[in-house]
């Protein structure tokens, strides 16, 4: 069965169970339990369920507060805050529980079991206005989302704001992306700061990491961002322990952030609650709450591995051509794909005819620039099973989109890469849906740079494969920003929210001492054991290897390279910390891969193999080598029989890894 193995055909069957009870027949205040009975989310509008008060929630976990009493509500222009002053007319409750398959992702199948509470409220002021809450219990976390029904008083709703926030029950560890405002690509540094001392003035971007100690750990993000604003938080200028929430305002009208015919209803805010920082990174919560798959035939995405050209800045080595933006270079690329048994090969910014504007902007996409044969380069890579993806700026797809991916899917192209939106205001939002859907009229396939945070539109449109949304390895080229410690804080902070194109890679790997910033050929910190890694722990549906192809020629770790899978079946984090290390195994098929990345202190860790099946199994191992730490590029290769009693010992450098094979 070929056709949609997204979500048409169910591994197990859907259970729901509703029941309809009324606020005043419920003891005490409306609340929703996970499953396995250890998250509890309870609402409140005051002293007691009937009074009248400002709505509110609090959440806790294995009986301990995580969330204190946070409040709730939205700020509408030309009206008073609507969710002060509401009562509870009734409470639905309801359960979820199925499993459905997906193109690519970190599991396959996925479960959606839930817990669920739908609370209907209305203001005891003149106007009555009325506003839902739906609330479901995973048990993984919590997540609600704001319904405004269509009534007299809001025909069209003009909201300025949320008033949604975040009262932790006591100050705690957080690892904040600080942006500079609202038009930005996500691209900066992680902080380890204090909650009581993050600064009010900061926008914190989503998703946002939080150690409440001796509680849990607790991520905060959003999920089905449809025709909406993106979310941040900031600290709240009162309250120590409390982040409130800041939506991204228009551009034409900077004091509205959302507009639109009621009924309207917000993304889901989503609280990821687990006894350990792993246990998030396996979280499917923000997909689970996206909308089903909605292609029939998904029969042509295919996650794969890509080469691609910019990284190195067009480059090779002892070639006879003059390597740059042209067919001998992209064909020498393609030529690479193909013997590296790679699926893909990307061809980034340069190719198309025009583009005089900033970042390459202004292009005719329907033309490529005379030394770009992509006639010649297409036909090559038809030739070698290789498919070609190609780079535009936004502008340039909003102006031509509908002349040009009609064309593309002529052409035989397979994927578009498209950058530079830097915003998630509610137009570009919509934008970003409007794209994929036209991508899959056509069969093309999108990976977005320049963008924000993924909110699990892949469930719905699994042909976006991935997105940027993080300082990856292209800062390497003009910054010694990304470091071992860096890589190591991603999985545990912007990877909760999906799948990330780090562009990984780089061979030319050099000491903290070594490394200077270039913009040909460049260098990356840490070892190259720990960039191998990176390809099991880090989530993506389209996996760069980022290099020239004569880096990685005869290089043993390129079998790894080669082998090494862009989708998985299963995800299991066997330790970490933010910053410190991390060892993530995922399973495609009947094999495991290990990937551990260490930060700045060289470590050993024991890993157990109990996920194994009772079958013996042959471990092919990529360790930093004994010079590691002088010598970055070492590494050894060993194999080595284990089983799922094995404890396997992995010694990783400074700014080190280790990369496993189990098949």
């Amino acid at each position: 069965m070929h056709a949609s193995i997204c979500e048409t055909l169910l591994l197990a069957s859907s259970a729901l169970t509703l029941s309809l009870l009324s606020a005043r027949a419920q003891t005490g205040a409306p609340r929703v339990t996970s499953p396995n009975g250890q998250i509890e989310m309870v609402l409140s509008t005051g002293a007691a369920t009937d009074t009248a008060g400002q709505l509110a929630y609090e959440v806790s976990f294995q009986g301990k507060p995580v969330l204190a009493r946070s409040e709730l509500g939205l700020d509408i222009q030309g009206q008073r805050l609507l969710g002060d002053r509401v009562k509870i007319i009734s409470v639905t409750s309801s359960s979820g529980d199925e499993t459905y398959r997906m193109v690519h992702g970190k599991s396959n199948p996925v479960r959606d079991q839930y817990n669920a509470i739908r609370v209907e409220l209305a203001e005891t002021e003149r106007l009555a206005r009325r506003l839902n809450l739906e609330a479901r219990a995973y048990n993984d976390g919590i997540a609600f989302r704001y319904v405004v029904p269509d009534q007299r008083s809001i025909k069209e709703l003009r909201l300025a704001s949320e008033r949604t926030s975040f009262r932790l029950a006591k100050d705690a560890t957080t690892y904040p992306l600080v942006l500079r405002g609202y038009r930005t690509s996500y691209e900066d540094d992680y902080a380890k700061r204090p909650l009581s001392g993050l600064n009010p003035n900061d926008l914190i971007a989503l998703p946002f990491l939080v150690e409440l100690p001796g509680i849990a750990w607790v991520a905060i993000t959003e999920a089905h961002i449809d025709n909406y604003a993106g979310m941040y938080l900031s600290h709240s200028r009162s309250e120590a322990r409390t982040l409130e929430a800041r939506l991204a305002p228009r551009i034409d009208e900077p004091g509205l952030a959302v507009s639109g015919q009621t009924p309207v209803t917000s993304p889901w805010r989503v609280i990821m609650i687990a006894p350990e920082p792993g246990r998030l990174i396996e979280s499917n919560m923000v997909i689970n709450l996206n909308p089903p798959c909605a292609i029939a035939d998904t029969s042509w995405i295919k996650p794969g591995k890509t080469a691609w050209d910019w990284w190195s800045g067009s480059q090779a080595k002892n070639v006879s051509f003059q390597p740059g933006m042209n067919t001998e270079t992209m064909m020498h690329y393609i030529d690479f794909a193909a013997s590296a048994g790679l699926e893909y090969m990307l061809i980034d910014a340069g190719w198309a005819a025009g583009g005089t504007g900033p970042n390459d902007s202004g292009s005719d996409l329907s033309k490529s620039r005379p030394q770009v044969n992509l006639e010649q380069i297409l036909k090559h890579a038809r030739s070698k099973n290789v498919g070609v993806w190609l780079w535009a700026h936004w502008t340039d797809i909003d102006r031509q989109m509908d002349e040009v991916f009609p064309l593309f899917r002529e052409w035989g192209i397979v994927g578009v890469k498209i950058d530079f939106m830097d915003r998630d205001d509610q137009w570009m939002v919509n934008w970003y849906r409007r794209v994929v859907k036209k991508a899959a009229e056509h069969r093309l396939m999108i990976d977005f740079h320049g963008a924000f945070k993924p909110d699990g539109l892949r469930r719905t449109y699994p042909n976006l494969l991935t997105r940027e949304g993080v300082m990856g390895m292209e800062y390497s080229k003009w910054s010694a920003r990304v470091t071992p410690e860096h890589n190591v804080i991603l999985p545990f902070t912007r990877m909760l929210a999906g799948p990330m194109d780090y562009t990984p890679g780089g061979f030319d790997n050099v000491t903290r001492e070594e490394f200077v910033p270039r913009n040909r050929f460049p260098t990356v910190m840490g070892t190259r054991a720990h960039q191998l890694a990176m390809y099991v722990v880090y989530e993506s549906a389209l996996q760069m290897l980022s290099d020239y192809p004569e880096a990685y020629a005869g290089q043993k770790e390129l079998e790894f390279l080669r082998v090494v899978p862009a989708a998985w079946d299963e995800t299991r984090v066997l330790n970490g910390l933010p910053g410190e290390y991390v060892t993530i195994a995922r399973r495609r098929g009947n094999d495991w891969f290990v990937g551990s990345m260490n930060g700045w202190t060289a470590r050993e860790l024991e890993i157990s193999l109990n996920f194994l099946g009772p079958r013996e199994y042959m471990a092919e191992i990529y360790a930093d080598g004994p010079d590691a730490e002088k010598n970055p590029k070492q590494t050894i290769r060993e194999e080595k029989r284990v089983t799922a009693a094995t404890r396997l010992k992995i010694k990783m450098a400074s700014g080190g890894g280790q990369a496993i094979r189990i098949r």
